[in-house]
């Protein structure tokens, strides 16, 4: 009986964080210093800049979040690696098309860079 609860917390678990997953936009940038949120300080390559509305004004800075490619938004066929990558928020993209702009070593971790462009699913 124990073992039917445990796969049972497991299944409602996964099928809970599919649930809360936001469909967003990410891109890729390559110069991390300085940032919006740190001035000079580097926080390694696993980062990522908002855009203005998941930027709040600063309310980002410091936050972690989960991001995996779901697909392409352009002719490049088949960029998602199947991976996900677990970024910090360093940074600001004013006026970015995308939801966050993620550190090219971020980006190469879930698609191909040659995409430029995907479409994600993040979860802070």
């Amino acid at each position: 009986m124990g073992k039917r609860i445990l796969i049972a917390m497991g299944i409602f678990a996964s099928l809970l964080s599919v649930a809360v997953a936001i469909p967003g936009i990410a891109t890729f940038y390559t110069n991390y210093v300085p940032s919006a949120c740190y001035g000079n300080k580097g926080f390694g390559v696993m980062i990522a800049a908002a855009n203005d509305s998941l930027w709040n004004n600063g309310a980002a800075c410091g936050k972690v979040f989960h991001v995996t490619c779901k697909g392409p938004r352009n002719p490049v066929p088949h960029p998602c690696t199947g991976k996900t990558v677990t970024v910090k928020v360093v940074d600001h993209c004013p006026g970015c098309p995308s939801t966050l702009d993620l550190s090219k070593e971020a980006f190469t971790q879930i698609a191909n860079p040659v995409a430029g462009i995907i479409n994600i699913d993040y979860i802070q």
